[in-house]
């Protein structure tokens, strides 16, 4: 089956979704002849020239509620088009993940990309929350428009980096000129240290850095406080560690943990707190489905719940 790549545009209602599409198109990048369709999930002041795009092989269709988000709907207006690709510019309102499932067999997404009104993103992020982390934890690319020299950006900075460490983020100034954010973050414990030892209130952001650098990490020891879960369907001789983790509201709380070998000598039990030794190896797993971190413990000792038992990344 030959795969249709889909480039995704998300962002809130005014973020400057339309006009990155446009100013894509106009600047040439989609004229190599493949048919296009532009999945438009909702509208703004911004539009689109239909007779201009038809000329460049490029056909809309509006998506206007989220039940036409299906396998077979979506497919039914690709081969409507006859369209090898597929951009779509998604409502903001909407989380990343119902278009997930909604992608039919063979549509593949190379990237994401989010744009934000720079006025209006601090408003959002403080009253749809949610929202806010679905776009940008997805996201390659975050985009924050209409900047001006009088904002911080590290206000800005703060709130990505508090959802994901991997997407890329951009300040496109009223004048036209981008730049690229060049903020560093340093990790809260010592990588190189010959034991990383990670803090209580640093234990999210250790999750999360290892999940998306795992080779970072292949060979380290480390030094963690955790709870203990174990489930009859888990290997012999192994326990998973984890946190209760909250990226952004009480309602998205989930338990985050990593797989631990060479447990059976320690007598810890399912919902001990502990505070583990072990050494990182990245490895594939039938526990994760793929590759991922397996700790080889070297100690395990019982230890007094954090102060704060739910971890967060602030």
């Amino acid at each position: 089956m030959k795969e249709t790549p889909l480039y995704l545009f998300v962002g809130f209602l005014e973020g400057g979704k339309t006009k990155f599409i446009n100013d894509t198109i106009a600047e040439g990048q989609f004229d190599d002849g493949a048919k296009t369709l532009l999945l438009l999930c909702e509208e703004g002041i911004e539009e689109f020239d239909e007779e201009f795009l038809a000329d460049k092989n490029i056909f809309i269709e509006t998506i206007e509620d989220k039940s036409e988000l299906n396998p077979i709907n979506l497919q039914a207006l690709q081969d409507k088009h006859g369209a090898e690709r597929v951009l779509c510019e998604y409502n903001g309102m909407w989380l990343i993940t119902d278009l997930f499932a909604a992608v039919p067999r063979g549509w593949l997404i190379p990237q994401i990309m989010m744009f934000c009104d720079s006025e209006t993103f601090f408003e959002y992020n403080a009253n749809m929350r949610s929202l806010v982390v679905d776009k940008i934890n997805n996201t390659d690319l975050v985009v924050f428009n209409r900047f001006t020299p009088e904002y911080d950006k590290m206000m800005y900075h703060t709130i990505v980096r508090g959802i994901t460490r991997a997407a890329d983020i951009a300040y496109e100034y009223e004048d036209g000129h981008a730049e690229y954010d060049d903020i560093e973050d340093p990790l809260p414990y010592d990588i190189d240290a010959p034991v990383i030892e990670v803090g209580d209130n640093d234990f999210a952001i250790w999750y999360r850095d290892v999940s998306e650098e795992l080779d970072k990490y292949h060979g380290k020891t480390v030094k963690v406080k955790g709870l203990v879960a174990k489930n009859p369907s888990l290997p012999k001789d192994t326990f998973v560690i984890g946190r209760d983790i909250m990226t952004c509201c009480v309602d998205d709380i989930k338990y985050a943990g990593m797989l631990v070998e060479g447990t059976s000598r320690f007598a810890a039990k399912h919902g001990d707190w502990v505070t583990l030794t072990a050494k990182i190896v990245i490895k594939n797993s039938k526990v994760y489905g793929r590759k991922g971190p397996v700790l080889t413990a070297i100690s395990v000792e019982k230890a007094e719940a954090p102060e704060q038992p739910v971890a967060t990344f602030y």
